[in-house]
């Protein structure tokens, strides 16, 4: 801590971040232990968070991430997408397809941000708000392959026919961007996807993760 900042906003979003990292929520105690800190000061921060419903406590006092949570998280898409958009823009018009990137909301994929290339006679039709189950399409498939070898960078991933007859895609996951976990993809009219697209696809993703550092 300097003396420009403030000890208990800081041991707030400490709890905060605690308690989103767990599935079961936490007790006073268990704050307490990992606060470093007395019950007394747990209990008013808790109070302090429940008044702006950004932490709910259960029938059996443990602490659990409140639904105020997710009306600010709401306002980070927006900030997100104007920060992807011009990996996404030299994306669409290198491939010739339509770039996206899509975070993760709930158990879906969300289609967040979407380009369509300037210059070609087709491409598919694909809109930001889009959703569809983490299993399924290239974006949310490379999601999951991230989840599972986090210490390494997984590659990318490529799909046919999942989400749309005749469509194949591409994309590669967000590495390194601490609270957002996503991917950027293409989508194309093909039976398979070129060679080239798929480490392409996997640059735009280290482009789009560094504007969001």
């Amino acid at each position: 801590m300097t003396a420009e900042t403030s000890q208990t906003l800081d041991r707030g979003l400490r709890v905060l971040k605690l308690l989103a990292d767990t599935d079961h929520g936490l007790t006073v105690t268990e704050l307490s232990n990992k606060l470093g800190v007395n019950r007394t000061v747990v209990y008013r921060l808790l109070a302090t968070l429940e008044q702006h419903a950004l932490v709910r406590r259960d029938l059996g006092g443990r602490a659990r991430v409140g639904l105020g949570v997710l009306r600010l998280g709401r306002q980070v898409h927006p900030l997100v997408r104007e920060a992807a958009l011009p990996a996404l823009r030299a994306l669409a018009e290198d491939i010739g397809a339509t770039a996206h990137l899509t975070l993760v909301d709930g158990t879906e994929a969300l289609a967040v941000a979407v380009v369509e290339p300037s210059w070609t006679d087709y491409h598919v039709a694909y809109r930001a708000g889009f959703r569809h189950p983490l299993d399924r399409g290239a974006a949310g498939r490379a999601i999951l392959s991230a989840r599972q070898s986090p210490l390494t960078e997984p590659g990318y991933t490529l799909t046919h026919g999942e989400l749309e007859a005749g469509a194949s895609g591409a994309a590669a996951p967000l590495l390194g961007v601490t609270g957002v976990e996503g991917s950027v993809g293409v989508v194309m009219l093909a039976d398979s996807v070129p060679e080239r697209v798929g480490p392409r696809v996997m640059d735009a993703a280290r482009e789009v993760a560094e504007a969001l550092r």
